[in-house]
């Protein structure tokens, strides 16, 4: 289920698309946290009255060392949380349009940072399993407008 209120949420994830690629992070491999030791995308909890942009811009350069413009986010959405009665969680998505990818640093958490083929993400068996559904419906409606857009012109 989808909703826009960006008043009360718990955190956002980022997908960086470009090149063909995304920006992955491979999690620690602790058992205390979760999805150990599986392939994830930048993010995290929000702070203060960050907003979801907000929160996951900050994520994304504490955890992989790149800094976006926000206008690098083409696509918001935010979901139900995962258990009964949390608050909803953000998926963007950017699309920056770089020639070439910028060099990362991995922050202080986690066990790697890397830029990864898009379609080798989506058939890893080892990925935070949501994250890749909420690109892969990502893409499909891309797909879908652009479909469109070709039978309107």
């Amino acid at each position: 289920m989808i909703f826009m209120d960006t008043s009360n949420f718990n955190g956002a994830k980022l997908a960086i698309l470009a090149g063909g690629q995304v920006l992955t992070l491979l999690r620690d491999n602790r058992p205390d946290i979760p999805y150990p030791g599986l392939w994830d995308l930048p993010g995290g909890g929000r702070e203060g009255d960050e907003t979801p942009k907000d929160c996951a811009l900050r994520e994304t350069f504490e955890e992989a060392g790149l800094r976006l413009s926000p206008t690098a986010i083409t696509w918001e959405r935010a979901y139900v949380g995962r258990n009964l009665g949390e608050v909803p969680t953000f998926f963007l998505v950017a699309e920056p349009g770089w020639l070439a990818l910028p060099p990362l640093r991995l922050g202080d958490e986690g066990q790697e940072v890397r830029w990864m083929p898009l379609h080798g993400y989506l058939a890893l068996d080892n990925a935070v399993p949501h994250l890749q559904e909420r690109v892969r419906q990502f893409l499909a409606q891309k797909e879908l407008q652009a479909w469109r857009a070709a039978r309107s012109g």
